[in-house]
């Protein structure tokens, strides 16, 4: 007889944290497409889950800001416009490079090996294509280590806010580039920045990274007129 004694009955609270999780996968990746309007009735029915859960899901989605839900004209996926992602670059620019200046001097041999190990499951997770979302969480996985080895939690707290706002951010400057998730040693040179001695050309390349990745977005969602 199959032994069923270490399983947990689903609760409300682990339902709603499954719909959560699909629904941020579904906007991120893009297969509800910026702009889609969704009901209770259809999301309910999809999900196959009471419409309890399902609120309090869409509540949590709405405060991460993926949804938006406009008085007397219903729930959306976000649309995102040429100034919020000039707000997201430039807050997580000013975010980054004050990360870095922070945890400059806390740099030690096994923090850059944390970092290399981060790099190295991106590759990994890149490598094997299989979930579009998968390389956007390593990304952000390995841009948060600045920010932990700050040691500043209020910088912390605040990237770790700005994170849903640049998983979207991420997934779109992907469809820019028509691809799944970042090239293979796009990190490279941030990897061997980061475990050099010179911080100010670190904080140039982000400068520049960020800066080229900003514009391939903006151009991809208003793409220039001939």
């Amino acid at each position: 007889m199959t032994e069923l004694s270490a399983l947990k009955p689903l609760t409300d609270t682990t339902l709603r944290g499954r719909t959560v999780d699909q629904l941020r996968r579904l906007i991120v990746t893009g297969e509800l497409p910026a702009g889609t309007r969704l009901t209770e009735t259809e999301l309910a029915a999809a999900l196959g889950i009471s419409r309890g859960p399902l609120r309090e899901a869409i509540r949590e989605v709405v405060d991460i800001g993926l949804l938006v839900s406009k008085p007397y004209k219903g729930l959306f996926v976000r649309e995102i416009t040429r100034k919020d992602l000039e707000e997201i670059y430039s807050l997580r620019t000013m975010l980054e490079k004050f990360a870095f200046q922070e945890a400059w001097a806390k740099r030690t041999p096994a923090a850059l090996q944390d970092l290399s190990e981060r790099n190295t499951r991106l590759i990994k997770t890149i490598e094997a294509a299989t979930d579009a979302l998968g390389p956007i969480e390593d990304e952000l996985h390995l841009h948060s280590w600045c920010y932990e080895l700050s040691g500043h939690q209020l910088l912390l707290q605040s990237w770790n806010r700005l994170k849903p706002n640049l998983q979207f951010y991420f997934a779109m400057h992907q469809q820019a580039h028509a691809r799944k998730g970042p090239k293979r040693r796009s990190h490279d040179l941030y990897i061997k920045l980061a475990g050099g001695d010179d911080l100010d050309a670190m904080l140039g390349h982000l400068e520049d990274h960020m800066r080229q990745g900003l514009e391939t977005t903006i151009s991809f969602i208003a793409p220039a007129k001939g």
